[in-house]
């Protein structure tokens, strides 16, 4: 079968824990944004770029803006992908485009817009320069 993510920068799958569950037998809805997160961190890391690395080079990367659109729910032991791409958006500012399907028939689950930016060591903003090149 083929690769129906293939023209994603990145996807990710993985699979819902007992413990994500909510009264309703359904996953939080903030533990959706923990989803999001993780496939973030993850494809960063494929690109070379990982939060203490940036730390230390005197950046940290923040989140600005969250706009989530649930769109089906996912339960206990569900298969599911959370697809990422990175843009950038301003001079200051980056988007994650993401959104995560219900495996093996690729159902939405969710659609979402991460914004964010970068702040230096000494509070000002700033992007650094290994995720500028990204964007070259």
């Amino acid at each position: 079968m083929a690769n129906p993510f293939k023209n994603c920068a990145f996807f990710l799958e993985m699979s819902v824990r007992d413990y994500e569950l909510d009264l309703l037998g359904m996953v939080n809805n903030g533990v959706y944004q923990g989803y999001l997160e993780h496939a973030r961190h993850e494809y960063l890391k494929t690109l070379g770029l990982d939060f203490a690395g940036l730390h230390q080079a005197g950046y940290r990367l923040v989140v600005l803006r969250a706009e989530l659109d649930y769109l089906q729910t996912l339960h206990s032991g569900d298969r599911f992908v959370v697809t990422v791409h990175l843009r950038q958006e301003t001079k200051l500012r980056f988007c994650f485009e993401q959104a995560i399907f219900r495996m093996p028939d690729q159902t939405p689950v969710l659609k979402a817009k991460i914004i964010g930016t970068g702040l230096k060591i000494n509070g000002r903003p700033g992007l650094p320069p290994q995720l500028l090149e990204l964007f070259k």
